[in-house]
């Protein structure tokens, strides 16, 4: 387990510290640089630790303790709880240091907000608390909302009733419960409003009391409805706002309710503000690459002067082209000049 199926552990340790591993027995030879050896013993303790703990060792979590490891910190293994919030079908495990900040965070104060990329875990681990805090009483309903904007394409006009219409939207906070409770029971809760589909649009004027309040994909939020969202909080309710500021799908970006309201609440007591970054990515390992690049490729465009607000990335924007319109039956159009004159 320690050293991955054939060995495959092995070389992504050598090609992160620059030293030469072999395995013999029950024992690993390192050899380089002393203090590049020192890195990987202290990596070795905190991956059998972990196996220890989980009884599992992920290629994902390798690479996380050796980036933890390799800038000077502890390994993470010792940190992070053997099991996050109970109350679901499985025990729920913060993966990584920036993970545990965050269910602490959901766990001490009424009001978190989650920036982050994605993969991180925004929405499934408030989620996994949401359910928690049901199951053990502490809150009465589940309400979850996200903004009704689509990522750069139009759906059109969906059939059924308002649930139906808001479902699409919806879809990674419905997979992540099917993991936290039986389909049925999921079902039964959605019909007795215990889980209620709140569109932000139609949640002005409302209090939320004795509820957990989950608004996803917050960057897609105006400024407007940011405020409308956090002022529907009642007592004993608690609220968890989630959002990928790198990916604002508004015509505006720089309008997002999410960029101001880091920079309006950030004094207030009882607010908690949580940053992941793409170290705490637990999808596949790609993706933290995918995000880096990301991140690079904005960078230069900013050292280069281009203009991001638009949302193009710097890219020449391509001409609106409008379609031809038929004048309606029996409506005369202006006759056409021609610099010909007619015989």
């Amino acid at each position: 387990m320690l050293l991955g199926r054939h060995g495959v552990f092995l070389p992504l340790i050598e090609a992160r510290f620059g030293v030469a591993l072999t395995a013999r027995g029950e024992e690993i030879i390192a050899v380089g640089k002393p203090e590049d050896v020192d890195s990987v013993a202290r990596l070795i303790d905190d991956l059998m630790t972990h196996i220890a703990k989980t009884g599992e060792l992920s290629e994902r979590y390798l690479h996380y303790a050796m980036t933890i490891i390799g800038e000077g910190q502890e390994g993470p293994s010792a940190q992070l709880e053997a099991a996050a919030p109970g109350g679901t079908r499985f025990k729920i495990t913060a993966k990584t240091l920036g993970q545990k900040e965050y269910l602490e965070a959901i766990e001490n104060y009424d009001l978190t907000i989650a920036i982050g990329p994605a993969g991180t875990g925004k929405t499934y681990l408030a989620v996994a608390m949401a359910v928690a805090e049901l199951k053990a009483k502490l809150v009465n309903r589940i309400v979850l909302a996200r903004p009704a904007v689509e990522a750069g394409e139009s759906l059109g006009f969906l059939p059924g009733d308002m649930r139906a219409k808001v479902d699409p939207y919806l879809r990674p906070v419905y997979d992540a419960m099917y993991d936290m409770m039986p389909t049925d029971k999921m079902h039964r809760m959605l019909e007795n409003n215990t889980i209620e589909i709140a569109p932000l649009a139609f949640m002005r004027g409302r209090t939320l009391n004795n509820a957990f309040v989950i608004l996803d994909e917050a960057q897609n939020t105006t400024a407007g409805q940011m405020k409308m969202f956090l002022t529907r909080l009642g007592e004993r309710s608690k609220a968890v706002v989630t959002g990928d500021i790198t990916q604002i799908d508004l015509d505006n970006p720089a309008a997002s309710g999410l960029l101001l309201v880091e920079k309006i609440l950030s004094g207030i007591k009882g607010v908690a503000f949580v940053r992941l970054t793409e170290r705490d990515i637990v999808r596949h390992r790609l993706v933290g690459e995918i995000v880096r690049a990301f991140d690079r490729h904005e960078q230069a465009l900013r050292a280069a002067g281009a203009d991001l607000s638009n949302g193009t990335n710097g890219l020449p924007s391509s001409p609106v082209r409008r379609p031809h319109r038929k004048a309606p039956f029996g409506t005369r159009t202006a006759p056409s000049t021609s610099l010909q004159s007619r015989p």
